[in-house]
């Protein structure tokens, strides 16, 4: 694995993908602080939030050219009617071991539809405050499991086909959760959530036994929630390698909630750490 995610693939791809949210990341929500239920969708329930994590290094090796990692990362899940918007946004300060520093600032915003079939997205990057690449884009499933295909419009028209069985961000968090509640293991799909030109990545997720939220995550207000412990291995389209581009652990709440992460590149590891929780409100459609 590449110590330094500063390449166009994996720089944007450890932020769109979880959360991906909803990109990841539903149930009924009974906690308190105004934090009610979320809206249904194929036998689960997103709460629609807003979230803000704090991201830190985690651990690195001694091989590892990264000497720290800071930074924030907000997270939007909103219920627009027929689709699902989010709204990413992560600056991360990067301190090399030879005393080089990089600052890379992301947003990252899709809507998609609620049966999983159509989704835009729009992705801007700022390396050190100056434009490195903007990423736009549609694409569209022919039926659900089937194939389909995206379009993009920046950084060049383009257009490509996606492989059966592609899902967008949003569908393939509430699959996780709707596996999860159902007791099953394992999830293997193809994904694409538009974050570069190279096409969906291929998911492995593990999904290990129901855990209780932390009492003290956001300030106590997911106390009393269910969560499962998600590892999710990223591999590229189209190849033969038996080592992931990089993994991630997810504790993914019942309500679509990412209560922390963790992104490991193999030499290092980026944590993120959910302080601040707020409910939106439902569409009413």
């Amino acid at each position: 694995m590449d110590a330094i995610p500063t390449n166009r693939r994996s720089a944007p791809r450890f932020a769109a993908r979880l959360i991906a949210g909803g990109a990841i990341a539903a149930l009924a929500l009974t906690a308190g602080a105004g934090l009610g239920a979320g809206t249904a969708f194929a036998g689960a329930e997103i709460l629609p939030h807003r979230a803000l994590y704090t991201m830190s290094l985690g651990k690195a090796r001694s091989s590892s050219k990264v000497a720290n990692v800071s930074g924030l990362m907000s997270f939007e899940w909103a219920d627009a009617c027929e689709g699902w918007t989010t709204q990413q946004r992560f600056m991360l300060r990067f301190v090399y071991s030879e005393g080089e520093e990089m600052t890379m600032t992301t947003t990252y915003s899709t809507w998609e539809t609620k049966d999983g079939l159509r989704y835009r997205f729009n992705v801007r990057k700022l390396v050190n405050g100056e434009p490195d690449e903007d990423v736009r884009g549609s694409a569209r499933l022919d039926a659900s499991g089937g194939g389909g295909t995206a379009e993009f419009a920046e950084p060049d028209e383009l257009e490509m086909e996606l492989p059966a069985g592609t899902m967008f961000p949003t569908a393939h968090t509430i699959t996780l959760l709707e596996r999860a509640r159902s007791g099953e293991s394992f999830l293997n799909r193809p994904v694409f959530d538009g974050a570069d030109v190279d096409g969906p990545t291929e998911i492995s997720a593990v999904i290990g036994r129901p855990v209780p939220a932390s009492a003290t995550a956001a300030g106590g207000a997911l106390a009393g929630q269910t969560g499962w412990p998600v590892r999710l291995a990223f591999f590229p389209d189209g190849t033969d390698s038996p080592q992931p581009e990089y993994e991630m652990s997810i504790r993914l709440l019942q309500n679509g909630v990412a209560e922390s992460l963790e992104i490991d590149y193999g030499d290092f590891t980026v944590n993120a750490i959910l302080d601040r929780l707020e409910a939106l409100p439902r569409s009413g459609c």
